[in-house]
């Protein structure tokens, strides 16, 4: 089975929580990066773990190289900045995925809680 190239965008509380639990249940992922632009511990541990740590336009340069983002930043900005990057770059591979997929994965994969953050939208 072809492994699945995944970038996290995002590694907050449910990022990085995301990020640890990608990394345990990796088989069939290739988690070929994370971004964040704040100085998160999960960053740090990304960073550590030997994770590249890449920008929204090096993740969008990648190409079919990612298959899937999983954009969990909770900001709506991000997510339409990244869909005009991909659509700019005519990438017609790259999936993707809101904090509502992550959480539906979540649910498959782990039996504890993903975090919650109180008054947060998920969806597009």
């Amino acid at each position: 089975m072809e492994k699945q190239k995944i970038a996290i965008i995002g590694l907050g509380r449910i990022g990085s929580a995301f990020l640890n639990a990608l990394q345990k249940k990796a088989a069939h992922l290739e988690l070929a990066c994370v971004a964040e632009v704040a100085e998160t511990p999960a960053k740090a541990h990304a960073r550590s773990a030997g994770i590249r740590v890449a920008t929204l336009d090096e993740i969008v340069a990648m190409g079919d190289g990612i298959d899937v983002i999983f954009e969990l930043t909770g900001l709506p900005g991000v997510r339409k900045e990244l869909c005009i990057k991909l659509g700019a770059a005519e990438n017609h591979h790259t999936v993707i995925a809101s904090e509502t997929i992550a959480r539906l994965i979540w649910s498959l994969i782990s039996d504890e809680a993903l975090p919650t953050i109180a008054g947060r939208k998920t969806g597009y």
